[in-house]
């Protein structure tokens, strides 16, 4: 035990004085909200004004264009002749009783083509003058792109509200009797708990259970491949042979993944902390807009966290642990462990589906099965109200799961780490456990 107690000593405390430990705890954090919210407005500052111009055969949809454009950005918080850079710029034409709108549209889709920029067309929207009568009428939308629903979406929603007010106002309705027909009803999503607790749901607990998804996932997979590389630096330099002269391989396994396991538990501590007094001070400022941040902080969740953390962990570094002990270099260890790591990855690739339907027959069979138990049970905890025997199931599971791939492992690092060549085959791996 002191053997092992001195392992764990020293892999900690080479851990956390390096500085860019330091840097990391405090960065990451920063980095994980930057990878979140960084792309997402790039991609919208990216996108530019669209150019679209739209051919009206009904020549009565001028004011569904302007209203339609007028209201993007007010919700903007845009006025004036600002623009939001992702803002559909439509230019309308009336060609009231235009039989040919194919025809007519040539020359816009030839500047579709064109690469002069001071009169680039983005789209062409066609509206056939029987649209407004003839309910299956078709609208045709020209794109230099085939993705482009987006501006295909937008714009065939203003052309049908349109024609609806129309058709409405056609069968004598007034003004003010259609706007209040066709103004849409806010929706507030709310979560309510089996006990009765209500929470506010909606688009900000998918981004908050994505964001600490990732801050528990990233760091087991970061502090798996230290291990990994630590263990081949070793076998290397030779220094294995006279660390196993002194103690039991399965000591020296052991203290090296327990010790990496408290330099997680450590940046996981302080980034709690940190979150803890981000809660609090947003709580104070967001309470104003009727907004409560506790609402996805709940004490519980640091609890679930720190646990749920430890068993990924310990789940995910024992494959690193056997590329490790199994090869002689770096990518050798990567090439046999990349399939293991994508198929203990399958949570996180479905993780979209997992976080909208929290109580579905797939999400609670993962949260359930080894190896997938710790990543998924999490998410179920944060983004919805599973029974509490579930919970302590996929604990009680998870530690099996760990126990048992402890075994595998220090069976497999017991012959791995003294073993140089080849990179061993299947097979071998199972003699090694067989044997060891």
């Amino acid at each position: 035990m002191n053997k092992m107690w001195a392992v764990l000593k020293r892999e900690y405390l080479q851990a956390v004085r390096k500085k860019m430990f330091i840097v990391m705890t405090f960065l990451m954090p920063v980095l994980m909200v930057a990878l979140f919210f960084i792309p997402s407005l790039l991609m919208v500052r990216g996108l530019g004004t669209k150019n679209v111009v739209v051919l009206d055969g009904t020549g009565e949809l001028r004011e569904a264009f302007l209203r339609g454009n007028a209201s993007a950005a007010k919700k903007s918080g845009l006025s004036g002749g600002s623009q939001l850079p992702n803002l559909i710029s439509v230019s309308y034409i009336d060609r009231r009783g235009d039989m040919a709108l194919p025809l007519t549209a040539k020359p816009y889709l030839e500047r579709m083509t064109q690469g002069d920029k001071r009169q680039k067309v983005d789209g062409v929207l066609l509206i056939p003058g029987e649209a407004l009568v003839n309910p299956a009428a078709v609208l045709t939308f020209y794109s230099r792109s085939a993705t482009d629903f987006l501006t295909q979406e937008k714009l065939t929603s203003m052309a049908n509200r349109g024609l609806q007010r129309l058709r409405l106002a056609e069968r004598g309705l007034s003004s003010d009797d259609v706007s209040r027909i066709m103004t849409s009803v806010k929706v507030d999503a709310v979560q309510l708990s089996k006990t009765g607790q209500k929470k506010k749901g909606g688009a900000e607990s998918f981004m908050v259970g994505f964001m600490l998804t990732a801050l528990l996932l990233i760091p087991s997979f970061v502090y798996g491949l230290e291990i990994m590389r630590g263990i081949i630096q070793e076998k290397t330099d030779r220094v294995v042979e006279i660390l196993v002269s002194s103690m039991s391989s399965s000591q020296l396994l052991i203290g090296k993944i327990f010790g990496v396991a408290l330099v997680g538990l450590t940046q996981i501590g302080v980034w709690l902390l940190l979150a803890g007094g981000a809660a609090t001070f947003a709580a104070a400022t967001a309470s104003f807009a009727g907004f409560d941040v506790l609402q996805f902080l709940h004490p519980s969740f640091f609890v679930y966290f720190v646990v749920f953390f430890v068993l990924a962990y310990l789940t995910y570094v024992c494959a690193y642990a056997i590329g490790g002990a199994a090869c002689n270099s770096e990518r050798e260890a990567q090439q046999l462990i990349m399939p293991i790591t994508m198929f203990m990855m399958l949570p996180w690739f479905l993780m979209a589906a997992i976080i909208t339907n929290p109580d579905s027959t797939l999400t609670v069979a993962f949260s359930l099965s080894p190896v997938f138990g710790p990543l998924t049970m999490f998410v179920r905890t944060l983004v919805g109200d599973p029974p509490m025997t579930h919970v302590l199931l996929s604990i009680a599971i998870s530690l099996v799961t760990v126990s048992v791939l402890l075994w595998i492992t220090t069976k497999i690092f017991r012959v791995g780490i003294l073993s140089y060549g080849k990179r061993p085959t299947i097979p071998e791996l199972w003699r090694w456990i067989k044997v060891a």
